[in-house]
């Protein structure tokens, strides 16, 4: 164990924000206000440096105070954000419950903006980590220069999506012809009978840990306002698109900063085999592989499983993004 990684001597409780945490918003370009939460340093003396998270597609940071106030016990100032159109920051689609964008770069902006504003007022080294879509969107603001982290950690990145039936040059145009066909903030796929109810074997595809899975319903239950059903058509063909921009010639090879990734070829969602290639073409890419006793949310797994990701990311950022002397 590594001195970044301490684990609390008592386990936070899930379904309770932290007192040394705080809820607040900041303000996009267009002034949409996007919800966040901030937690002091819990480390003894000077911060160890400042954590950015940004969570995935359908994803509210509830979800991530056990790894957030763990870091922040290990003595890094930590944020995390809604995305706009997610948490409670809103939505795009034509209900409350459809995730919906029209194209990906409009959440790279608003990361643009956040990251400027968060670096002025956090002390650094600065390490911006992502899980899933999120991991797909912080890598996409590397390739675009957007964000400039000392370094970079991406869970389950969305860098593929299982199950599709064709190379990303081809479902690019289906897709967008899919979106065209209707109205592109419809629903791309159906859960249940009951709007906004959960598929039975959607603990399943995230995680082996029934207890961090209930932490979810609890809060879906406890704040509606953060529940988010199936993704739009519109969001399907802005997914594929921006993964082209990140598989596109040259795109990962421009990356200097320092990246971790970590996946299971167990992941029914999204697609390992695209994890291992851009882990092998970016520059500085480090790689941590799980298998069968992994599902999609590693930060969400059994203990087992969570602990040696928590490790690898401290073990990543000693090396990496040091503590400033």
């Amino acid at each position: 164990m590594t001195d970044s990684r301490m684990k609390p001597v008592n386990a936070i409780d899930r379904r309770v924000i932290p007192a040394a945490a705080e809820e607040s918003h900041w303000q996009a370009a267009d002034g949409a206000k996007i919800r966040r939460i901030d937690w002091p340093s819990q480390g003894e003396g000077s911060a160890r440096g400042s954590i950015l998270f940004m969570p995935g597609r359908g994803d509210h940071y509830e979800k991530y105070l056990e790894s957030l106030d763990e870091w922040s016990r290990a003595g890094w100032r930590v944020t995390a954000s809604d995305w706009r159109g997610q948490g409670t920051s809103g939505r795009l689609g034509n209900d409350g419950l459809t995730g919906h964008i029209d194209d990906f770069g409009t959440w790279t902006a608003d990361l643009a903006i956040l990251w400027d504003q968060w670096v002025k007022e956090t002390p650094g080294p600065h390490v911006l980590i992502g899980h899933s879509m999120g991991g797909h969107l912080v890598l996409r603001a590397l390739v675009e220069k957007r964000a400039t982290p000392d370094a970079a950690v991406l869970s389950a990145p969305m860098l593929g999506l299982t199950g599709t039936p064709g190379p990303l040059w081809l479902l690019g145009p289906v897709s967008k012809t899919l979106a065209r066909l209707g109205d592109p903030r419809r629903p791309a796929w159906k859960t249940s009978e009951k709007p906004g109810a959960l598929p039975e074997d959607r603990g399943a595809l995230l995680t082996h840990d029934v207890d961090r899975y209930e932490d979810e319903l609890w809060w879906r239950n406890a704040r509606p306002d953060v529940a988010m059903g199936p993704a739009s058509w519109g969001w399907v063909a802005a997914a594929i698109a921006s993964m082209r921009v990140i598989e596109a010639k040259g795109a990962l090879e421009g990356v200097k900063t320092p990246v971790f990734l970590f996946g299971t070829t167990n992941d029914q969602l999204v697609a390992w085999a695209a994890i291992e290639r851009a882990a092998k073409r970016l520059p500085f890419g480090e790689l941590l592989k799980f298998e069968k006793e992994a599902h999609h949310e590693i930060l969400r797994e059994v203990d087992a499983v969570r602990d040696r990701a928590m490790d690898g990311i401290a073990d990543f950022l000693d090396r990496k993004a040091p503590a400033k002397p």
